[in-house]
C-alpha cells in the first residue's frame, strides 16, 4: 500500500484526495544519507539487543559492552543523519566506522577461529565507510552556499533612528478605519462595568 493511500486516514470531509506524490526535492546525496541513517538505526538496535551474539560471531568474546556502546553510538549518529544536520551525522558515522574498523582489526589475527567472519564484517564496514564518505561529500556539495551569500548584518541596528524616534511611527502613518474606533477609554469602560 503506497504511503499516499495512508494519507487519507487523517483527511477531513471535503479535503482533496492525494492521488500521487510529486517529485522529490531531495538530492541523491540526501537520499543516500537518509538510507544510511535508517541503516544506523537498524544496526544500532541489533548491537544494543544482541551484543553477545555479534561478539561470538566475530570472535570478540568479552567485548559485549563495547559492542553495546557502539550500538548507542549508531543510534546517536542516526538522529542528525536523518535531520537537516546530515553532515554532522555523517561525520559521526565516519568516525564510528573508523572505531569499528579498529575493533574488527583485533579479530583478524590467525588464532581467531571466527577470522573469516571478521574479514567479511571488515569488508562490509569498508564498503559502508565509502558510502558514508560519498554521502558526506554529496550533502556538503548540495547544500553549500555560493561564495558571497553570507551577508554581514553586523553594522545594522534593528531601529536605525533609535528606540525613541521609532516609537509611535506605525500609529502615525497608519490610518485606523472609523469603524475600528472605540468611544471612551479602557478605564471608563472598566469603571462603567464595575458600577
Amino acid at each position: 500500500m503506497p504511503l499516499t493511500n495512508l494519507s487519507g486516514i487523517a483527511r477531513s470531509e471535503g479535503d482533496p484526495r492525494v492521488q500521487r506524490k510529486g517529485p522529490s526535492s531531495m538530492s541523491s546525496a540526501d537520499k543516500l544519507a537518509r538510507a544510511l541513517g535508517w541503516f544506523s538505526i537498524g544496526l544500532g538496535f541489533v548491537e544494543l539487543v544482541a551484543p553477545g551474539r555479534i561478539a561470538r560471531t566475530l570472535g570478540l568474546e568479552g567485548r559485549e559492552h563495547l559492542i553495546r556502546a557502539y550500538g548507542a553510538r549508531e543510534l546517536a549518529s542516526a538522529i542528525p543523519t536523518l535531520s537537516i544536520d546530515k553532515p554532522i551525522g555523517l561525520a559521526a558515522r565516519i568516525a564510528g566506522d573508523a572505531l569499528d574498523l579498529g575493533t574488527l582489526s583485533t579479530a583478524l589475527h590467525r588464532g581467531n577461529p571466527k577470522r573469516d567472519n571478521a574479514m567479511i564484517a571488515t569488508a562490509l564496514v569498508v564498503g559502508i565507510t565509502l558510502l558514508d564518505l560519498q554521502a558526506y561529500a554529496g550533502v556538503r556539495a548540495a547544500h553549500r552556499r555560493p561564495p558571497g551569500s553570507n551577508r554581514d548584518y553586523s553594522d545594522r541596528a534593528g531601529l536605525p533612528k533609535g528606540v525613541q524616534a521609532s516609537r509611535g511611527l506605525a500609529r502615525k502613518d497608519f490610518k485606523i478605519p472609523l469603524d475600528y474606533h472605540a468611544g471612551g477609554t479602557v478605564a471608563e469602560a472598566l469603571a462603567a462595568k464595575t458600577s
